[in-house]
């Protein structure tokens, strides 16, 4: 498309860090070859293009494949303060910095001041917007003095991020995390999207109370309701007809009979929610990151929410 007839792409301000986001932030896993080779051109390519159409808010993380390094590739070329970056200090297990793999992680303050400071080698910049503590298996040993936390304020206190939060799906860990007062902003993951809400339980509305900016992740479900042939994809062997594909099946086949994008259904349900300032998506190439944008850029009619809410509920 090439920027051709784009609509602008809206934008939330992201609680009290005070950041205008575009409601679609890029997740860089996209672009990490989890999902597809993207070669260090066309990854650079998409990254500015990306930022030409208004989608300049890359969330990145280590364990998103080869993509933090292929994103600093493309900061070469272009203007810092032209980006929002936030990032994500991963705690999976006792891999090194955090990475998938066995054993606990090491949720020091020391830890947590390293890995930052050699991401942003990595990235060749010299802040992060924002910090997400990914996935603890714990909550209590990042919170603690000399915890992973810890460290993270202290990265604050000299300039190196300036907010920051946590990236998990606990209910429980989130809310601990809100109440220290020091959490700026929070990701959630398939809490809120067509097949499930959970996040209107407790999350939204203490993070709405607190000034808390929340970013919703798997708002499509991980590529579930973008408009694939979920039969196609159940044939080949890509899903199972169960779990979340099961329960999205019906709305999909819905989409399919009424010749509705499920696509912009997804993010144009997520975006009714004035809650949750961005829905992380993940893009492989142009036409993705274009697609993404057109759908959460261009409301359907009401007269479409309507029959939706006749079909399936006004809380599905």
């Amino acid at each position: 498309m090439a920027n051709q007839a784009l609509p602008t792409i809206p934008r939330r301000r992201l609680g009290r860090t005070e950041l205008s986001i575009p409601v679609i932030p890029f997740g860089t896993q996209g672009f990490g070859n989890n999902f597809g080779f993207v070669s260090d051109e066309e990854a650079v390519a998409l990254v500015k293009h990306a930022v030409s159409i208004g989608v300049n808010h890359f969330d990145c993380a280590r364990c998103y494949g080869d993509s933090m390094r292929k994103l600093g590739l493309a900061l070469k070329e272009i203007p810092r303060e032209n980006v929002i970056i936030t990032g994500r200090l991963c705690c999976h297990s006792a891999a090194e910095w955090g990475g998938y793999g066995e054993g606990r992680p090491d949720y020091s303050a020391e830890r947590a001041i390293a890995d930052l400071e050699n991401q942003l080698e990595l990235l060749g910049t010299d802040y992060f917007d924002g910090m997400l503590i990914h996935d603890p298996g714990e909550i209590d040993p990042t919170l603690e003095k000399g915890g992973t936390l810890d460290g993270l304020l202290q990265c604050k206190a000299r300039g190196l991020v300036r907010f920051l939060g946590y990236g998990m799906r606990p209910h429980d860990f989130h809310l601990k995390a809100m109440a220290t007062g020091d959490v700026d902003l929070i990701l959630c993951f398939n809490d809120y999207n067509l097949i499930r809400q959970t996040a209107v339980d407790e999350i939204l509305p203490y993070a709405a109370e607190h000034d808390i900016g929340v970013m919703n992740g798997w708002s499509i479900l991980r590529g579930i309701l973008t408009g694939v042939d979920l039969d196609a994809e159940i044939a080949r062997g890509r899903w199972k007809k169960e779990g979340d594909v099961a329960a999205a099946y019906p709305i999909w086949e819905w989409c399919v009979e009424e010749s509705i994008s499920i696509l912009q259904l997804a993010l144009q349900f997520c975006l009714k929610e004035a809650r949750i300032q961005g829905n992380n998506i993940g893009s492989l190439n142009v036409e993705q990151l274009e697609a993404n944008l057109i759908a959460a850029s261009t409301p359907l009619p009401d007269a479409v929410w309507k029959k939706y809410e006749a079909r399936f509920g006004s809380d599905n």
